[in-house]
């Protein structure tokens, strides 16, 4: 049973992964990303998305979907593992809905073939969103390039949105792929939260949970910015864990001997 976080303020457990677009914390420099990201699909190109794990990636892809409506584009998410450029296909087909049997070429042509279709008869462009595509195999990302090849590159009919974490650009950046990232109209990249955004976030977070005054002395703050160097995984994760102390010990606020507490209670 989780601890009851109602005597410092809280309606609901603040910190979670549960938390929708609009109740995002508003970061200027995700929505600049975002918009270049949603403006390279609507036109018909692809994009990276690259940033630190910790970043809010998830969180931009989430917000990048919300700006594409339904009634004009088709989405399909695929999490990338280090899979063969087969079986890439196979999971790209299995989220078209698409049969996923039959040899390499033939899984290629039943992709394009379908792209071809939703845009053609269902009058919806095909967007598909490679995650964690810092995984990908070479020889796997260069198979994606002939999923966008039409007519010989002379018909713009998918749109891919590649998002990983830095080893993607490095992969990218290599000879053998200068033909992949020569179709990426925008590689979008995010960074960690300042101090200041650190605290804002904070606050922001503890508001959308019922906790209009976030129950964090200044100390805490500042311990939780030196703590966790703005990365959002572990600003969610120590804010958490350090509720959690203080509520046990029914303090009335969070002081930085409960962050240092959490942390050595999450990482060894």
């Amino acid at each position: 049973m989780s601890l009851d976080l109602s005597p410092l303020g809280f309606r609901k457990t603040p910190f979670t992964r549960e938390l929708s677009v609009p109740e995002r914390f508003a970061l200027p420099y995700q929505a600049e990303a975002t918009e270049a990201l949603a403006e390279a699909v609507r036109q018909r190109m692809s994009a990276a998305l690259i940033a630190p794990a910790g970043t809010g990636k998830t969180v931009a892809l989430r917000i990048l979907l919300s700006t594409l409506p339904e009634a004009r584009y088709q989405i399909r998410y695929v999490k990338v593992t280090g899979l063969s450029k087969r079986d890439l296909c196979k999971e790209i087909a299995a989220a078209c809905g698409l049969s996923a049997t039959g040899i390499y070429p033939a899984l290629v042509r039943k992709l394009q073939d379908a792209f071809e279709h939703t845009m053609g008869t269902d009058g919806l462009r095909p967007v598909i969103v490679l995650d964690e595509a810092h995984d990908l195999r070479p020889e796997s990302l260069a198979m994606l390039r002939l999923l966008t090849n039409f007519e010989m590159d002379s018909k713009l009919v998918v749109s891919l949105v590649l998002a990983g974490q830095p080893p993607l650009a490095t992969l990218l950046a290599r000879p053998e792929q200068a033909a992949m990232a020569q179709r990426l109209a925008h590689y979008a990249t995010l960074r960690l939260l300042s101090r200041d955004e650190t605290r804002a976030y904070v606050v922001h977070r503890c508001a959308v949970a019922g906790a209009h005054t976030p129950p964090f002395d200044d100390d805490a703050h500042e311990a939780l910015f030196e703590l966790s160097r703005g990365n959002l995984r572990a600003i969610d994760r120590l804010a958490l864990k350090a509720l959690e102390l203080a509520a046990r010990a029914e303090a009335s606020a969070v002081s930085s001997g409960d962050l240092i507490a959490a942390r050595k209670l999450l990482w060894p």
